[in-house]
């Protein structure tokens, strides 16, 4: 059931629903980067191949992009609050199953589909509220979310270490699936709040000329119907078609540094405690990132999708540049600039999504522009991996990271060019449909 009040508060209790999504992203997406700690474990338990063990993780991954379209249609029949519930309890069915270990295939369907799958229902709605609760604040309040999982993902790498060398890797998942119950209660928290799609609506439809009132009256009359139904006509829509094909691109990109840090570490004789280092130094940086350029955003100094452009093109020069690192310093420099950039992209470009179909649309958007992006994160990495066998050098994994990038940033130029010729046609429209009021009678301008 919907609260009454329909009007974004961009403050008071909105906070404490950020605050929740902020532990819903570490105990979600920070989990799922940190899991590659029980790969040897489950590789060795089973006695199978890497390639077999992968999948593991393959399996959570596709299912948590698969499952955001079927996500955000539940947010939208039902509410935020009852998704994220169910998927803490998803989470935990996931991990405590997978603690039985019975073979690979049951670790396939246990922490591949069950964890993935609630991961999705509690990720989605978590970043998706949050854009419902706060309109201009909007970009601050999903990048202190957002920054959950680097905050956590900081934490879990020597804590699940230590869990699994004091209680085996299976005692280690079922105290992992305890904690991820913790999503229920950040759930909870997650208070309903009355679409403000709805007010939008009404509030740009009032300022439609006096003429227009009857349609006016008739569109807000059928407005929260709509709003029930999940819209799969987005993908018709030119804008988000460009948003979409953006992230499939940066989403072949941004999978990508990672997997080569440490090997492009490795071949330049980099111990191998330094090299770990590099992965903290990603993390911190990430994090900062996006604290920063959400509070930018928030201050409406620059248009959102001018500056999600500006941070892809940076992000895209520093993998250029990174591949001329021939040291420890040097590599940690530029890795600290990637890590920057890709922080202040991942702060504002859900607010770019909201921004570019409007609140009406949103939980629908979310999920198809998350299951389109799967596609780039999916190709991506074996695509850096047969250009890096070709050239023989991981560099070429960060040039053609970097390439992908620029081509993305076309399509956001290509979008704001859009959005802003629709703007010029709608004020030229209002121009032309605005009532001219007729001159009052001659005798009344003698009496005058």
């Amino acid at each position: 059931m919907q609260a009454k009040d329909s009007n974004p508060p961009d403050g008071g209790y909105g906070w404490v629903v950020v605050v929740s999504a902020f532990m819903v992203m570490g105990l979600t997406a920070a989990v799922l980067k940190t899991f590659g700690l029980f790969f040897v474990e489950i590789q060795q338990h089973f006695d199978e191949p890497a390639s077999t063990t992968s999948w593991i993780t393959s399996v959570t991954i596709a299912i948590f992009h698969l499952g955001a379209p079927v996500a955000s249609s539940l947010c939208v029949q039902y509410t935020h609050r009852a998704v994220v519930i169910t998927g803490g309890l998803l989470a935990f069915s996931g991990m405590a199953l997978g603690f039985l270990g019975l073979n690979i295939a049951w670790m396939y369907g246990t922490i591949g589909f069950l964890q993935g799958l609630g991961i999705s229902f509690s990720w989605t709605p978590a970043i998706s509220i949050v854009s419902h609760y706060f309109s201009k604040k909007r970009a601050l309040a999903n990048a202190i979310a957002s920054a959950g999982e680097c905050a956590f993902a900081l934490t879990f790498g020597p804590f699940f270490q230590w869990l699994i060398s004091q209680y085996g890797w299976k005692g280690a998942l079922l105290i992992i699936g305890g904690i991820q119950l913790n999503i229920c209660v950040c759930g909870v928290l997650m208070r309903p709040l009355a679409s403000s799609c709805f007010l939008e609506a009404s509030h740009s439809e009032t300022e439609t000329p006096p003429g227009n009132a009857a349609s006016r009256i008739d569109k807000e009359a059928k407005s929260p119907i709509t709003h029930k139904t999940f819209n799969w006509m987005l993908v018709r829509q030119p804008e988000f078609v460009l948003y979409a094909i953006f992230g499939i691109l940066a989403a072949m990109s941004f999978f990508v540094p990672p997997l080569f840090l440490v090997p492009l570490s490795y071949s330049l004789g980099i111990d191998e405690s330094w090299t770990a280092s590099l992965l903290s130094i990603l993390a911190m940086v990430d994090f900062a990132g996006r604290l920063l350029c959400g509070w930018y955003a928030s201050l409406h100094v620059t248009k959102t999708v001018h500056l999600l452009a500006m941070t892809i093109t940076l992000i895209s020069t520093s993998l250029m540049l990174l591949p001329l690192a021939n040291n420890y310093l040097s590599l940690a420099v530029f890795t600290g600039f990637y890590g920057f950039f890709f922080g202040t992209t991942v702060a504002v470009h859900i607010t770019v999504l909201a921004d570019v179909v409007g609140m009406p649309d949103f939980d629908s958007a979310l999920g198809l522009f998350m299951l389109i992006r799967s596609s780039g994160g999916f190709v991506g990495p074996p695509l850096a991996g047969v250009i890096v066998e070709m050239a023989g050098d991981y560099r070429a994994g960060f040039y053609m990271a970097g390439a992908t990038l620029v081509l993305s940033a076309g399509f956001l130029v290509t979008l704001d060019q859009l959005q802003q010729r629709k703007e010029r046609g709608n004020k030229t429209n209002n121009k032309a449909e605005k009532p001219i009021l007729p001159y009052p009678p001659l005798h009344l301008l003698k009496l005058q």
